[in-house]
C-alpha cells in the first residue's frame, strides 16, 4: 500500500498492516479541497482493507467507513488520542450515504472485508461500530449470522464519535438527526458549479453566435447587443440554481427541488428583463421576453433538482416521482424558451 497518509506499519496475527495517524496533513486538506471543487473527485480514494489508528490492540473497537478518502479522514480525524481498527469497505470511491444506497456499501462487502483482513484473528471482541448513515445497505442480522460480528451503528456525524463512545455507546436524539444546514448546504455549491459552468460555456458561445448571425445590425452588434445579454442571462440561470438555491433552500416555496429553483429562475427572469428595458410594445420584444421565463426557470430548476440526493428534504421514491415530471417539463420549456428566442432574434 503505497498511500501518502500510512505512517507506518504494525504486526498483526494476520500479518503487517497499514499504520495512520488521527492529525490530516495538508496534502489530506488539499486533496479535500480540490474534491470540493470536483478535481480528481472520482479518484479521490484509498485502498480497501484493514488500517491500524494509533497503536491497537485485540481490546481495540473497529470502526467501518468507505473508501472515500474524505469519509476516510473525517472519522480518524474525529478520533484523535484513541487508538482503534478502521475497516475501509471498497464504496468505488463513494461517501458512506451515498454507497449505502447504491449498495456498496453494504452486507455482502461488509462480510467480504472482514473475511479478507482476517479480522476474527485480530481482534478478541466481536463488535463493528458503523455510521448511521450505513444503515440502510446493511442488514446487520445478516452480517451477525455469516460472520460472528455485531453491527453497532454510531452517530451519523463523525465529530460526535467521542462523545458517541465516552457515553457507553449510546447517541443522543441530536446524533441520529440528520441536519442540513447553511454550512452543509454551502460546502456542496462548488462541485456543482463547477460541472454547471463547463455545459454553460458551451451553451454561452452558441447564443452568442446565433445572436450575432440574427439581428437587425451587424454580426457585432449583434452580438453585443443580444448575445452578451443572453450570456448575462445564462449566467443568472446557473448561479441561481447552483448557488442561490442551496443556500436559500429552507426559505424557497414548494417540497421539490424543481419548484425551488423554478421560483428563483422566474425572479432572476423578472429582475433581468426589467433591467434590459425591453419594448413590449413589439412582437419581438414581447416573444423575447416570453422566451427568458422560459429558459431562466428551467436551466434553474434543473441545476436545483441535482441537490435532491444530497438532503434529507425528500425520498429516493420521492426524488424519483419529482424526475418524472419536472425534467420533462424543464425540457420543454427550455426547448420552447431558445426556440421563441431564435425566432425573437431574426424577425427584430
Amino acid at each position: 500500500m503505497n498511500q501518502s497518509f500510512v505512517s507506518g506499519f504494525v504486526d498483526t496475527p494476520a500479518g503487517r498492516l497499514p499504520q495512520v495517524s488521527s492529525t490530516l496533513v495538508w496534502n489530506d486538506r488539499w486533496g479535500s479541497i480540490k474534491a470540493r471543487w470536483g478535481v480528481g473527485r472520482m479518484e479521490y480514494k484509498i485502498d480497501p482493507g484493514l488500517y491500524a489508528l494509533g497503536m491497537p490492540d485485540d481490546k481495540s473497537l473497529v470502526f467501518v467507513s468507505a473508501n472515500y478518502k474524505m469519509s476516510f479522514d473525517l472519522l480518524r480525524q474525529a478520533l484523535a488520542g484513541r487508538s482503534g481498527w478502521i475497516l475501509v469497505l471498497d464504496t468505488q470511491g463513494i461517501n458512506v450515504w451515498c454507497a449505502a444506497g447504491k449498495g456498496t456499501f453494504g452486507t455482502e462487502e461488509l462480510v467480504r472485508r472482514i473475511e479478507s483482513s482476517s479480522l476474527k484473528n485480530i481482534v478478541s471482541h466481536r463488535k463493528l461500530i458503523l455510521p448511521q448513515l450505513g444503515a440502510p445497505g446493511v442488514a446487520a442480522h445478516r452480517v451477525k449470522k455469516i460472520s460472528g460480528f455485531n453491527v453497532q451503528y454510531g452517530p451519523i456525524r463523525a465529530e460526535d464519535l467521542p462523545a458517541y463512545l465516552d457515553a457507553g455507546f449510546k447517541a443522543t436524539i441530536q446524533m441520529r438527526m440528520k441536519t442540513f444546514s447553511l454550512k452543509e448546504r454551502t460546502v456542496l455549491i462548488p462541485i456543482e458549479l463547477v460541472e454547471a459552468m463547463k455545459a454553460f460555456l458551451l451553451i454561452a458561445a452558441a447564443f452568442f453566435i446565433i445572436s450575432g448571425i440574427g439581428g437587425p445590425l451587424g454580426f457585432l452588434a449583434n452580438a453585443m447587443n443580444f448575445g452578451l445579454f443572453a450570456v448575462l442571462a445564462l449566467l443568472c440561470a446557473v448561479i441561481g440554481g447552483a448557488v442561490l438555491n442551496p443556500l436559500l433552500l429552507p426559505y424557497l416555496p414548494g417540497r421539490a427541488f424543481s419548484i425551488k429553483g423554478f421560483s428563483i429562475g422566474i425572479v432572476i427572469a423578472l429582475m433581468l428583463l426589467y433591467l434590459r428595458d425591453i419594448n413590449l410594445s413589439l412582437w419581438p420584444g414581447k416573444v423575447e421576453a416570453m422566451a427568458w421565463l422560459l429558459i431562466i426557470p428551467a436551466m434553474a430548476g434543473y441545476l436545483a433538482m441535482n441537490f435532491t440526493g444530497c438532503s434529507t428534504y425528500t425520498s429516493l421514491s420521492g426524488v424519483k416521482r419529482e424526475m418524472r415530471w419536472a425534467l420533462p417539463l424543464e425540457i420543454a420549456c427550455g426547448a420552447a424558451g431558445i426556440v421563441m428566442w431564435i425566432g425573437a432574434i431574426f424577425i427584430y
